[in-house]
């Protein structure tokens, strides 16, 4: 019965949430992405060139295959670019790479909100995958202390999404910063970097939208059957 709770109903909102801003994102992109910029640089080019300009010069720049699989992975200290952004010189492009390349730099300056993401991301994988298996097994087998741990598991989780938002919305801000002064990008495509990394940030308001409303939905299950 649990599946067909009224509470699912506070997923709504994020759930409508999530797919607006996955169509704006793919809407964004895809409109930029046919506009060249005037900087004269594909997305790798752009990257290796703000990596050396602050210093980053042991942060390697690799191709991944996908489109928007772009990320920076701290561990190895390596910039990934997707297909759609590694040889294009697309606003849409240049946005996205820049906006790695802020993580790349946040790392680099031990920017707090990373540190701590970085701290309990592995907490976070590992509560995420088991949370609802003892919160169900509690639930159904009626071993609320059970269900009561997997809801402290996915604590875990709900705070690793609230760290993300400051973390993603400061890259994009260092994004614009860097083509701004850096590379004198004209202002009309600064607009369109800017209506991309807008849209994108959405899809992590979405996320943590999600995780709240999941956890509150897991407390209201966990109380009425006490």
């Amino acid at each position: 019965m649990m599946f067909y709770d009224p509470t699912f109903v506070l997923l709504i909102p994020a759930l409508l949430l999530a797919l607006w801003a996955q169509i704006m994102v793919q809407s964004r992109f895809s409109e930029y992405s046919r506009v060249r910029s005037r900087i004269g640089m594909t997305g790798s080019e752009l990257a290796r060139f703000i990596l050396d300009a602050a210093g980053l010069y042991d942060v390697r720049i690799e191709y991944v295959p996908g489109t928007l699989t772009d990320h920076y992975d701290p561990i190895h200290k390596v910039v990934r670019l997707s297909q759609a952004t590694y040889n294009s010189d697309s606003i849409a492009a240049l946005g996205v790479v820049a906006h790695e390349i802020g993580h790349a730099i946040q790392h680099a300056t031990k920017y707090a909100p990373i540190v701590i993401r970085n701290a309990i991301a592995p907490i976070a994988q590992f509560s995420s995958n088991l949370a609802w298996v003892f919160f169900i097994i509690g639930i159904i087998t009626g071993a609320l202390g059970l269900a009561k741990f997997g809801i402290l598991l996915f604590i875990a989780v709900v705070l690793f999404s609230i760290i993300t938002l400051p973390v993603e919305f400061d890259a994009s801000r260092r994004a614009v910063k860097i083509l701004e002064r850096n590379l004198m990008m004209p202002k009309e495509e600064l607009k369109g970097v800017k209506a991309v990394l807008s849209a994108a940030a959405m899809t992590y308001v979405a996320a943590t939208l999600m995780s709240i409303m999941q956890l509150l939905r897991m407390v209201l299950i966990a109380r009425s059957r006490d």
